[in-house]
């Protein structure tokens, strides 16, 4: 496509991108936004690679001028895009890439790969950490397909809700929390018995006196041999509810409800009200959710895969679609209703009123209803399927918030980077701010999402010309 674009002159017209995603899996009603750093660093990576690198997959000779001319390529565009943490909606823009057509083109597929993955990993570590009030921990790495994967799979699960991984280069890369437990490889190192099992315990205590302390008591018999040499352990060790930072016991199989009750029973007997009990084992936010309704006596979870991988639907549905040509707004047309597109340079405005997240609108940029959005004026929503389904907002009663914003100049990075904490709390504050039927993990109720009078014309407009030409073929 770049080659014939550079054949016919089109290559430096300016184009306008939209990237967005059409349905959120899960049946969810939004996404959490993960990934925009990586893409602006992959941005910003442009011109990095000599003619030698375009030639070894474009090799012929028609091709020579084109790699000659792909070496001095950089991006000189602008990028806006949401905060990473912000909550999405279907069909918003997340990224918008206002740049000359070769440019904005050659983003597609690295774009894509990035936010696809971190969007993915970010909207299940969502409904994970949603399905309790405990804390969640990512144990994904091993399952994560591959280490990039990995480590910016930890990075979107935290971003999302997760309190930390178990990923220590996420600690080194993004400066994000890291635990982890002892695997039953460590525990039958001591020898395969019940015996060996204390020894490992308390080997282990003496090892990380002043760490957190967590026992695996799983690898023979959680009830009869793993909870009683661990509470042996720790009473040898003189570890109790005054120790600090916390010890506890962790649960990696069997029935989970029964077993940790049970073992509440035993360590309250004890006197260790304080031994917290982590459980993992292939959890998932609805194995969670079962578990919360059985009144497990768990305090903390451990999932890996169901986040990692995304287990249930791996693949995010992230498009990258152009809206506008020049001066001419463009879509795409389908016989899917779903599927037809936004044209022009757009821009999103999430309402507000006491503090809870009402509505959500996307307009032309500087069309009436974002004019009025940004005086804080009398506005009327009107629902793009059923024009007879209204909403207002008066003037004075709503706060409007833009969404997109400016992070790339004349390809260079205008907005600073911000801390994973920092776009961790973004979404919890999001979150917070939806209302709790639209946070549910099963059958949400749906957010208002609409579109302005402006842009609906616009698009109708396109459409019924399109239309029109397609009844003369």
């Amino acid at each position: 496509m770049g080659k014939t674009f550079v054949d016919k002159g089109l290559d430096k017209t300016i184009s306008i991108f939209n990237m967005f995603y059409r349905s959120a899996p899960d049946n969810n009603n939004w996404a959490v936004v993960s990934g925009i750093s990586e893409v602006l660093e992959m941005i910003q990576g442009f011109g990095s690679k000599p003619e030698s690198f375009f030639r070894k997959f474009l090799p012929g000779d028609n091709y020579r001028d084109f790699c000659r001319m792909l070496e001095s390529v950089t991006f000189t565009g602008d990028v806006y895009a949401m905060e990473e943490g912000q909550i999405v909606f279907p069909r918003q823009p997340v990224i918008t890439v206002v740049a000359p057509l070769l440019q904005a083109q050659i983003l597609e597929t690295p774009m894509l790969c990035i936010m696809n993955h971190q969007m993915a990993v970010a909207t299940k570590a969502s409904r994970v950490t949603r399905s309790t009030t405990k804390p969640v921990s990512e144990f994904g790495s091993r399952r994560a397909h591959g280490p990039w994967a990995a480590l910016h799979g930890a990075k979107a699960a935290y971003i999302a809700g997760c309190v930390s991984t178990s990923n220590i280069l996420a600690t080194t890369g993004f400066d994000i929390p890291s635990t982890g437990t002892m695997a039953h490889s460590y525990v039958t190192a001591f020898g395969c018995s019940i015996r060996s099992e204390y020894k490992a315990f308390d080997a282990y205590i003496k090892s990380h006196m002043g760490e957190g302390l967590i026992l695996l008591v799983d690898t023979y018999d959680t009830l009869k041999s793993g909870i009683k040499n661990a509470i042996a352990a720790f009473r040898a060790n003189n570890i109790d509810d005054s120790y600090r930072p916390f010890y506890g016991i962790r649960l990696d199989s069997g029935d989970l409800a029964y077993l940790s009750r049970k073992c509440r029973e035993l360590l309250d007997r004890e006197g260790l009200n304080n031994c917290v009990i982590f459980a993992s084992n292939a959890l998932d936010e609805y194995l969670i959710s079962d578990l919360e309704r059985q009144n497990a006596a768990i305090d903390s979870y451990g999932v890996g895969d169901a986040i990692a991988t995304s287990k249930h639907n791996p693949c995010f549905g992230n498009v990258y679609k152009m809206v506008q040509i020049g001066d001419s707004p463009v879509l795409k047309l389908s016989e899917d209703k779903a599927k037809v597109i936004n044209p022009g340079f757009q821009v999103t405005y999430r309402i507000y009123q006491d503090n809870e997240n009402k509505a959500d609108v996307t307009c032309l940029r500087g069309d009436r209803l974002e004019k009025a959005l940004s005086g804080g004026k009398d506005i009327i929503l009107r629902d793009e399927y059923d024009q007879t389904r209204k909403t207002s907002f008066s003037e004075g009663t709503y706060t409007a918030e833009r969404l997109q914003h400016k992070f790339i100049e004349n390809g260079k990075r205008i907005r600073p980077e911000t801390t994973q904490q920092e776009k961790r709390d973004r979404y919890l504050n999001e979150l917070s701010r939806m209302n709790p039927t639209e946070r549910r993990i099963i059958n949400p109720h749906y957010h208002k999402v609409d579109i302005s009078d402006d842009l609906y014309d616009l698009k109708m407009k396109i459409i019924y010309t399109i239309k029109e030409e397609l009844s003369h073929v």
